[in-house]
C-alpha cells in the first residue's frame, strides 16, 4: 500500500512524493487524512534546518503532527468502524522515510491507541486538536497558576487565552506587537506591552518562542511569580540573576500534551466551552504543499495553515 505524503528531505527540501506505508495489523487502523495543519514551531525548525539535535530525528522525513480524516479500514482489535472521523497526532509507517511526525499525508497506518474520535462537523477545526492540548496541557494540573498574562497573539497565544476563560478564571492579558495579530480576541484585551504598566503579573505565559524576552518577563512578575515557558525554544535560555532574585521568580517549562489532554479538550470542544473558530487563516490543495510550507514560516499574516488532502489521490 501507497500514499502520497510531503517528504522533508532535507532544509527547505520539500515536496509530495509516494511513500510506501507498513501494511495494518489487528490494532491499526488506515485512516485517509482530509486536512493537516502546519507547525510553525517544531516544523519550522526541520524545514529551516535549525532543529536541535531531538529523538528520532534525520531526513528524509514526513512531518506533521495535526490531522483529521476518516477510519477506511479498521483491525478487529480496534473496536473502531469504517466511517469514524479521528484526529491523528501523526504515524510512523512508512518504512526508511521516518514519520517525525508523519502526518502530513494522504493515507497512514496507525495503533488504535494513538487517535481520537472527533466530530465530523469540525471539519479543517479538527486538526487543531493538538495544538489546543499543548494549551491546555501548560494549564491544567495541581499547583499550576492560571495565566493573567500571555505572551504572543499566535494560535497557540489565543488557545491558552480561550481555555484560561472556559476555566472560569479572569481573562487574562495579551502582548502582541503585531497590529494585525492583535486582532480577533475573544473575552479578552491584547495590549502592546509598551503600553503595559503592570509589574506585578503572578503567571506570565510564554507563548512566543522568543527565550530572548526572559529577562523582561521577570521584571514584570510579582514577588514569587512565575514564567511558564510554552513555546519551543532552540536557543539556550538564559536570564540575569538579581532580578530574578529580587523576584524570587519561579520558571516551568510546558512540554507536550497527554492523552488525558487531548481527551479534556475534545470536551471542551464537544460541549461549546472552548472554540476553534477564527485560527486557521489559510488552507490550501496539499498539491500545494511546497508553497503552502514557505508561507506558514515567511508571511506573518499566516496564523495557521491547513493542507487540504481531498483532491489528492
Amino acid at each position: 500500500m501507497q500514499a502520497t505524503a510531503v517528504v522533508l528531505r532535507g532544509p527547505q527540501d520539500l515536496a509530495l512524493d509516494r511513500v510506501n506505508l507498513t501494511a495494518p495489523g489487528p490494532r491499526d487502523l488506515v485512516v485517509d487524512i482530509t486536512h493537516s495543519g502546519i507547525s510553525t514551531g517544531t516544523e519550522k525548525l526541520f524545514w529551516s534546518g535549525q532543529m536541535p539535535p531531538f529523538p528520532g530525528m534525520g531526513y528524509p522525513l514526513v512531518p506533521g503532527y495535526e490531522s483529521a480524516g476518516e477510519v477506511v479500514e479498521a483491525g478487529s482489535d480496534t473496536g473502531f468502524k469504517v466511517g469514524e472521523r479521528v484526529f491523528v497526532p501523526g504515524a510512523n509507517c512508512y518504512g526508511e522515510v521516518k514519520g517525525l511526525f508523519g502526518g502530513a499525508t494522504r493515507r497512514l497506518v496507525t495503533d488504535v491507541d494513538r487517535v481520537t474520535r472527533i466530530d465530523g462537523a469540525l471539519g479543517a477545526e479538527g486538526a487543531l486538536l493538538a495544538l489546543a492540548a499543548t494549551a491546555r496541557h501548560a494549564i491544567a494540573g495541581i499547583d499550576k497558576a492560571m495565566p493573567d498574562l500571555i505572551v504572543g497573539h499566535g494560535v497557540l497565544g489565543r488557545l491558552l487565552a480561550r481555555i484560561t476563560i472556559a476555566a472560569g478564571a479572569p481573562a487574562p492579558t495579551v502582548w502582541e506587537i503585531d497590529a494585525d495579530r492583535a486582532q480577533g480576541a475573544m473575552g479578552y484585551e491584547v495590549i502592546h506591552p509598551d503600553t503595559d504598566p503592570r509589574r506585578d503579573y503572578r503567571a506570565i505565559y510564554d507563548a512566543s518562542g522568543n527565550g530572548a524576552l526572559l529577562d523582561t518577563l521577570i521584571t514584570r512578575l510579582c514577588k514569587g511569580g512565575e514564567v511558564v515557558l510554552a513555546g519551543f525554544y532552540t536557543a539556550p535560555i538564559q536570564f540575569a540573576f538579581p532580578p530574578a532574585f529580587m523576584k524570587e521568580a519561579r520558571l516551568r517549562i510546558a512540554a507536550e500534551w497527554s492523552r488525558d489532554d487531548l481527551a479534556a479538550t475534545r470536551s471542551l470542544v464537544e460541549c461549546g466551552a472552548l472554540s476553534l473558530s477564527g485560527l486557521i487563516t489559510h488552507e490550501v490543495a496539499a498539491r500545494d504543499a511546497s508553497s503552502a510550507y514557505r508561507t506558514a514560516f515567511e508571511d506573518p499574516a499566516c496564523l495557521k495553515m491547513i493542507l487540504n488532502w481531498g483532491a489528492e489521490a
